[in-house]
């Protein structure tokens, strides 16, 4: 028996048919990935099963006495507490309560107690604690006022009551645009215990792989259904186009271009465990160019050139706002080719510290020392609201680049899919993804050495998400990347930065350990909460924080001791890195068939006496790096 049955469904915005005669079944406990390209119809479908919209043809039918929940649109406010707020979502739970407190009729009063028995109404506080808390409000936040907070966290509270009211079937739209990283994977996590069935529209691909059972696909106005997450729904999605275009030739070129790329990287994949993960995300792109929209999307980084190391160090710096600290004791350095994820819940300082790289924050004190020569691009999505809504991205982008010609203005746009069309299309009538697109083109514009990009994938579709990544894997620069997008950051990062407790530290691990230690956390949590309430709390809470405060000193000792080391690994892979590419050089010279067609034997004896220092030179290096991470490796064990 079936619990939502959609058939033959049509459905017209301002006179343009986004489905026609659709149809799509979902069972009791199914959860279901909806996509498609933007404009395609998935948050009008959305409405039409809420009952926001009507029908213009076939029907939509929820079974029997089955419950639907979704987030309002309206974010939640007033002066209820964040837990009040998520109870009182529960208007049965509620109007039973207020009855059970207000009736005289022993009859009814026994009937109101056994419904709320029914369903569980003593143990809600504690759930709506726990889902709370999940979506990153510890106990404190949770008893103030909903007026307390901004918008985006005042949307988590919004998803917090849908997922409480715990219904048969559960509607998301994009759950996941106002949450970190760390609030992500915990939904992904509740999402795939979730007993009801769900139909959650998401470009976020680790939530499609790890969270639903099936992908519906809305393409050329009809409904396919794909059993298995996202990756599966690529692959079968990537064969019938290869077989229908006969893209051999294609596909023998990307993986010639992942050769290389893990060629280049194969140094840093021998140990490091970020950058196998990195390795094993990229092998998982799709095989085309284009899975869900009708044509290819392609983002390519200008080449910023050499720039010798370091490029940017920080002794001790601490940075704020006014006289506010916000983040202090940033003792770190990045060089050519680190590719970081900034991972910490909002609020800890992850754009604090985008801001002081880029040069928009003056450091409060330390020493922060970047090269004479580094340029800095810096994207983050607040600046949408910096563009100008009557002007044409052309019209942007030549009043940044004043020196440039008219075709080099095109071509910078170009580099991230914004044609002859969207090129000259005023900002207001852009999407968000367009919108986006521009803002990567002028954050771009002066081939900068390091690429910060905060939150860059909000409004991407999912084909332009592997756009990005294949952009940055081929990027020259380095990269600083925060994003809630775990998939992004396995593919993209070879390091992970935690922004926690007022600082910056990196952790030692991939995003699989990041998830062990968050999870290990949680329950710590939940442990200390418990202990909390027992009569000894206190005097074991004290008897245990010298010890606590002893062990972190300890740490904080080994990683200064450390730090020396790890300079010296990172200074020896970025040698590898421009040996390796010097060596492909001198290869491909003495590959080309027109050196041997005239007299240029000096010439080819001089490339190969080159070519073998460059050999030897490898071969030295990366046993220097074996022993300095075997010493590490003692060290940390």
């Amino acid at each position: 028996m079936s619990l939502l049955s959609i058939t033959d469904l049509t459905l017209r915005i301002a006179g343009r048919t986004l489905l026609e005669q659709a149809s799509l079944t979902i069972e009791p406990g199914k959860r279901i990935g909806l996509i498609g390209h933007n404009g395609a119809g998935k948050s009008t479908l959305l409405a039409a099963i809420a009952g926001d919209i009507a029908p213009d043809g076939g029907s939509i039918t929820l079974s029997g006495r089955a419950t639907m929940g979704r987030v309002k649109q309206e974010t939640p406010s007033g002066e209820l507490s964040l837990l009040e707020t998520v109870l009182n979502s529960h208007e049965e739970r509620t109007r039973l309560l207020t009855e059970a407190e207000t009736t005289t009729d022993p009859t009814r009063l026994a009937d109101v107690h056994e419904r709320l028995l029914a369903i569980d109404a003593h143990a809600a506080p504690a759930r709506a604690s726990t889902i709370l808390a999940g979506l990153g409000f510890d106990q404190e936040a949770q008893h103030r006022p909903v007026n307390d907070f901004s918008g985006g966290w005042r949307m988590r509270v919004a998803l917090a009551s849908a997922l409480f009211l715990a219904p048969d079937l559960l509607l998301l739209d994009e759950p996941t645009n106002h949450l970190d990283i760390e609030a992500t994977l915990w939904l992904e996590n509740w999402l795939s215990r979730f007993p009801g069935a769900a139909l959650i529209v998401s470009h976020d691909r680790a939530l499609l792989d790890n969270s639903v059972q099936a992908i519906a696909h809305l393409d050329q106005k009809k409904l396919s259904l794909t059993p298995g997450g996202y990756e599966r729904f690529v692959q079968i999605r990537t064969e019938q186009k290869l077989q229908q275009n006969r893209q051999a030739e294609k596909l023998a070129d990307q993986r010639a271009k992942m050769e290389a790329f893990v060629a280049r990287f194969r140094a840093k994949a021998t140990k490091a465990k970020q950058a196998q993960s990195r390795l094993k995300a990229l092998a998982r792109l799709p095989q085309i160019d284009s899975v869900v929209e009708d044509t290819p999307t392609h983002f390519t980084f200008p080449d910023p050139g050499a720039l010798p190391p370091p490029m940017l160090t920080l002794e001790d710096v601490s940075v704020g706002y006014g006289e506010r600290t916000i983040l202090h004791h940033l003792s770190l350095r990045l060089d050519s080719e680190d590719r970081i994820a900034l991972l910490g819940q909002n609020g800890h300082g992850k754009s604090t510290f985008a801001k002081l790289l880029a040069g928009q924050l003056t450091p409060m004190g330390g020493i922060f020392q970047p090269s004479s020569r580094l340029r800095v691009g810096y994207f983050a999505q607040h600046q949408t609201d910096e563009l100008i809504v009557d002007e044409t991205p052309i019209q942007h982008m030549a009043r940044t680049l004043k020196d440039a010609t008219p075709p080099q203005v095109r071509a910078q746009l170009a580099r991230f899919g914004l044609d002859a069309e969207r090129a000259e299309t005023p900002v207001r009538n852009l999407s968000g993804g367009e919108k986006a697109r521009l803002l990567l083109a002028l954050a771009t514009r002066h081939a900068p050495h390091l690429l910060i990009l905060d939150e860059p994938t909000n409004h991407l579709d999912l084909d332009a998400r592997d756009a990005l990544i294949r952009a940055l894997s081929a990027f020259e620069g380095a990269v600083i990347l925060i994003s809630h997008d775990s998939h992004l950051v396995e593919s993209v990062a070879d390091q992970l930065w935690i922004a926690a407790n007022g600082t910056i530290t990196p952790f030692d691990g991939d995003m699989n350990d990041y998830r062990l230690w968050l999870e290990a956390r949680a329950k710590h949590a939940l442990e200390a909460t418990r202990q909390a309430s027992s009569p000894a709390a206190h005097g074991a809470q004290a008897a245990t924080t010298p010890d606590k405060n002893q062990q972190r000193a300890q740490r904080k000792e080994q990683t200064r001791q450390l730090a020396p080391l790890r300079r010296k690994i990172r200074e020896l892979e970025t040698r590898l890195s421009r040996l390796e590419k010097a060596k492909e050089q001198l290869e491909a010279k003495l590959a080309d068939p027109a050196l041997y067609q005239a007299n240029h034997a000096g010439d080819i004896a001089t490339l190969n006496s080159d070519l073998a220092l460059v050999r030897q030179k490898q071969e030295e290096t990366e046993l220097q790096w074996l022993e300095a991470q075997d010493e590490l490796e003692q060290a940390t064990n």
